[in-house]
């Protein structure tokens, strides 16, 4: 007996180039924040070359501000337009369109400084927001639909290795001895260009969704030999069947659009747990962290800040790499009830540490140590749970829109926390962290009650515990916690084998 659930060569490939598009995400988060001063003193030479007089702090605190947020700005647009490009073109012809975008951007960002123009800096970052945007909905998506069952959510977990490790190469290359330097910063900005070239050089060789190319293209034969292929075996007559009971059910209903998520009863309590996990992912004060990592450091005594914020990065690394080993066996319920609870612990240890670092000398070490184990934490769980398992909530019918509002409600709480967090920190300091603190136990409490244990179940099987209804189309509440609890309590089915 071969069990279906085997890793295959041609299955670890297609996911490591979708997961490029996640590295792009990570990369242009974390390297615009090293060669803050130097770009800074761009954007003042420019404006003494156009206009004979400095630029005043104002004008260029906002400048700065602006060059940082309209990343997430053009995150939120391009988010909200996932459904547009994988209904139309697939998920694999899609990853490889937006390409142009990152090129577009880089090319942008890197010659900025020769073209002696700080808007082609922010055009730019907002160009390469919307590439992330769309990355954001696209590998998710595509990684769930080539995976089988019973590797999804590692595999899935694979889009937030990539994102850490993007994060982790910016914050290294950012370094003044690499190209975080006076020279070489516009290289820094435009280098997102070669992994771009990556993907869009293999994407071709990797194949489209099969569930794309059964439901939506009604191309069986395409499906089957591309399953075969992922797979490793002859015999993939199970996937198949489940993909046509999932299109017969498709053909029932009219297509859905982001208003039906919220007005149809059998969408609408999936689609507030994707939005609810998603806002648990950057209402944990992660970005907070990562944004102004350096400053925290430097505030609990740490000589040299920048290493510190990369070992930071490191242990992001490290621990998103163990939760790929640990989701198909702990579960991402779970995982995510670990991670949220042992942020909220870090979090008012952190509180309480700042606070008290200046008249207890050994609190700043206590800091430090709080800051890497909320990391670590927030990659049991939030960082990757919330990406991957909004596709494992909805059938193909619903799923691009699902993916496109969970997505911009990730964006846009991204944005606001990069925005507010500064002025709140100005406000009540070190205690800053109780907010978030706060937040924490509140999606502690909303997952333990809300959110559906989704490992070893097919999508139809998951999809199917919301979308079931009476003759009115309504889902009486008894009916409603029973189905909950039996997809929290009891153990997922064990994937199908093949018989020789």
């Amino acid at each position: 007996m071969e069990s279906k659930a085997k890793v295959t060569c041609p299955l670890v490939t297609t996911v490591v180039v979708a997961v490029i598009g996640s590295l792009q995400y990570g990369y242009n988060i974390g390297v615009i924040n090293a060669p803050e001063e130097i770009i800074k003193g761009f954007f003042n030479d420019t404006w003494i070359e156009r206009t004979g007089t400095p630029m005043s702090l104002t004008l260029l605190t906002s400048l700065w501000s602006l060059s940082v947020s309209i990343f997430s700005v053009g995150g939120m647009v391009g988010s909200f337009s996932v459904g547009l490009f994988v209904n139309r073109f697939g998920r694999r012809n899609s990853m490889l369109l937006v390409n142009v975008l990152s090129i577009l951007a880089g090319a942008l960002m890197g010659f900025c400084k020769l073209a002696k123009a700080m808007e082609m800096l922010i055009v730019g970052r907002f160009v390469i927001g919307i590439f992330s945007g769309l990355c954001t909905g696209f590998v998710p998506m595509y990684i769930s639909e080539v995976s089988p069952t019973a590797l999804r959510g590692a595999f899935g977990t694979l889009n937030q290795l990539g994102v850490v490790i993007g994060i982790l190469a910016a914050q290294v290359f950012g370094l003044n001895v690499i190209m975080g330097t006076e020279t070489l910063w516009p290289l820094l900005l435009g280098f997102t260009i070669v992994p771009a070239i990556v993907q869009c050089a293999a994407l071709p060789f990797c194949p489209e969704s099969p569930r794309f190319l059964l439901i939506n293209k009604m191309e069986e034969e395409k499906a089957h030999a591309v399953l075969q292929k992922l797979r490793g075996v002859e015999d993939v007559s199970s996937d198949i069947q489940e993909m046509k009971e999932e299109s017969a059910k498709m053909s029932q209903e009219k297509k859905v659009t982001i208003a039906e998520l919220f007005r149809s009863p059998s969408y609408r309590q999936a689609i507030i747990i994707a939005i609810a996990l998603q806002l648990s992912q950057q209402l944990s004060g992660i970005n907070a962290v990562f944004y102004y990592s350096t400053g925290i450091f430097k505030d609990a005594g740490v000589k040299e800040p920048v290493y510190a914020t990369i070992g930071a990065g490191v242990v992001n690394t490290v621990f998103t790499a163990v939760s790929v080993f640990l989701v198909e066996r702990a579960g991402r319920r779970t995982l995510h009830l670990i991670g949220l609870g042992g942020m909220a612990i870090c979090a008012a240890v952190m509180t309480i540490a700042l606070a008290l670092k200046d008249t207890v000398s050994w609190m700043s070490y206590i800091s430090i140590i709080a800051i890497l184990a909320f990391v670590a934490m927030f990659e049991i769980g939030p960082g990757p749970i919330p990406w991957f398992i909004v596709s494992e909530l909805f059938s193909q019918g619903p799923r691009p829109a699902a993916v496109a509002v969970a997505g911009c409600s990730n964006w846009t709480s991204n944005f606001l926390v990069g925005m507010l967090f500064p002025y709140t920190v100005l406000l009540i300091g070190p205690y800053v962290f109780l907010i978030f603190a706060a937040f924490l136990v509140f999606f502690f409490v909303f997952t333990f009650f809300k959110v559906p244990e989704t490992r070893g179940r097919t999508f139809e099987e998951i999809s199917s515990v919301f979308e079931r209804r009476t003759d009115d189309g309504v889902l009486p509440a008894t009916l409603e916690k029973n189905h909950m609890v039996e997809m929290t309590s009891i153990q997922p089915t064990v994937p199908a084998v093949d018989k020789i």
